[in-house]
C-alpha cells in the first residue's frame, strides 16, 4: 500500500538535506521532497503541475509539504493521462480471450528469440537474460517487445529502482482528503471485435526488434543515467533532469505499438495525439472553472520544448518552471479559496 503524505498542518515538511543519503554507486534513500511545481496561469486562475519520472529509487519515502498544501487549496486534481481499454464483450467472452491473448504475446510458429533476432542482437539479449533471468527459457518465446518489457522490469528491480505509482496514489489520497475533484483525462480505446483484435495483434503486432535493441542499450550503458535521473527527481534537482534526457527506448517501444499493422487496422495509430488532446482539454477546463487546480504529468512532457506545456503556452497561457523565480505555490495555496467554496461539482 502506498504511503500517504500527512496533511500540510502536520509534520510533512521535506526532509532536511542531512537526512537524504546520496551515494554515487547507489540511489537516494530516506524521506525526500521531490521537485518543485510548474505554474500555468491565465489571469488569477492557476494550474500547478508536478512532473514525475517513470523510475524512482526503491528506498525513498516521498513527502512534499508543497504538494500537500497546494492540493489542500485546489478545487480539482488532474491525474496523469492514461488509456482505458473497453472491450465489447461480457465476462464470459473475456475468459475465452485469455488463451488467445497469451498466444499473441509469443512468437509465431513456436519460434524463439534466437530464431527471430539478428545474431548480434541475440548475443546481447542472451547476456542480459542470463544476468537477470538465469536459465529461464520461457522468456525466449515472447515477442521481442514483450521480452524487452519483462527484461527491463526485472533489471530495474535488481538495481534498486521502481516505478512511480506510489506518487500518484499519494496524490489521489490527498485529493480525497481535501475534497478536490479528481479528473481522469483518460483516452478510451474501444475494441468492438476483441477476437479480431487479438488475431490482428498475433498476425501483425509489434515485433519490437528496435525496442528490444534500445532496452539492451539502456541496460548496457544507461543504468547509471537512469539512477541519476531517479536521484535528481527525489532531491528536486531539475537542472540535472534537464541535462539528462529520458532514454530513447520508450519512444521506440511506443512507436513499435502505434506503428504496427494491427494498430492501423484498429484505428489507434493516432493514440499519442488523442492522449495529448484529452489532457489539454482537461487542463483548459480546470483553468477556466477553478481558481486553483493541480495536475501530474510525465517529467519529459514538462521539459520537452514541444510538449504539453508548449501547447498550453501557444494557446496563450503563462508557463513558469519551478526554478524560474515564480511565486511560492504554498503561499498561493494558503490564499486560495476553500475547496468546497469554489468547487465545480
Amino acid at each position: 500500500m502506498a504511503q500517504t503524505a500527512p496533511p500540510a498542518s502536520s509534520a510533512a515538511l521535506p526532509a532536511p538535506p542531512s537526512s537524504i543519503t546520496t551515494l554515487q554507486a547507489v540511489t537516494v534513500t530516506g524521506v525526500v521532497p521531490g521537485p518543485g511545481l510548474w505554474k500555468v496561469s491565465r489571469g488569477d486562475h492557476v494550474l500547478w503541475i508536478l512532473g514525475v519520472v517513470p523510475t524512482l529509487p526503491a528506498g525513498i519515502q516521498w513527502r512534499s509539504n508543497q504538494v500537500a498544501q497546494v492540493i489542500a487549496g485546489s478545487q480539482a486534481v488532474i491525474e496523469p493521462p492514461d488509456v482505458k481499454l473497453k472491450l465489447d464483450t461480457n465476462w464470459f467472452g473475456k475468459l475465452f480471450l485469455l488463451p488467445s491473448v497469451y498466444r499473441a504475446q509469443r512468437n509465431p510458429d513456436g519460434k524463439t528469440l534466437e530464431e527471430v533476432l539478428p545474431p548480434p542482437l541475440y548475443a546481447r539479449w542472451l547476456t542480459q537474460k542470463q544476468r537477470y533471468f538465469g536459465d529461464d527459457r520461457g522468456i525466449d518465446r515472447y515477442k521481442p517487445i514483450i521480452a524487452a518489457s519483462k527484461l527491463l522490469k526485472q533489471a530495474l528491480k535488481r538495481n534498486g529502482l521502481r516505478g512511480s505509482g506510489e506518487i500518484e496514489d499519494t496524490i489521489v489520497a490527498l485529493a480525497s482528503r481535501h475534497g478536490a475533484r479528481l479528473v481522469k483525462p483518460d483516452t478510451t480505446l474501444e475494441i468492438r471485435e476483441p477476437r479480431q483484435a487479438v488475431k490482428a495483434f498475433a498476425a501483425s503486432g509489434p515485433d519490437g526488434v528496435a525496442c528490444l535493441g534500445l532496452v539492451l542499450d539502456t541496460l548496457e550503458h544507461e543504468l547509471p543515467v537512469i539512477r541519476q535521473r531517479a536521484n535528481a527527481w527525489a532531491t528536486g534537482d531539475i537542472d540535472t533532469l534537464r541535462k539528462l534526457p529520458e532514454s530513447p527506448y520508450r519512444d521506440a517501444c511506443k512507436s513499435a505499438i502505434t506503428g504496427a499493422g494491427f494498430a492501423r487496422a484498429l484505428g489507434i495509430d493516432d493514440l499519442p495525439a488523442r492522449i495529448e488532446r484529452n489532457w489539454l482539454d482537461a487542463a483548459e477546463t480546470a483553468l477556466a472553472s477553478n481558481a486553483q487546480s493541480f495536475a501530474v504529468l510525465p517529467m519529459d512532457e514538462l521539459l520537452d520544448a514541444h510538449g504539453y506545456l508548449a501547447a498550453l503556452q501557444a494557446r496563450g497561457y503563462g508557463v513558469a518552471a519551478p526554478d524560474a523565480g515564480m511565486d511560492d505555490p504554498a503561499t498561493a495555496a494558503s490564499a486560495a479559496p476553500p475547496a468546497r467554496a469554489a468547487s465545480t461539482h
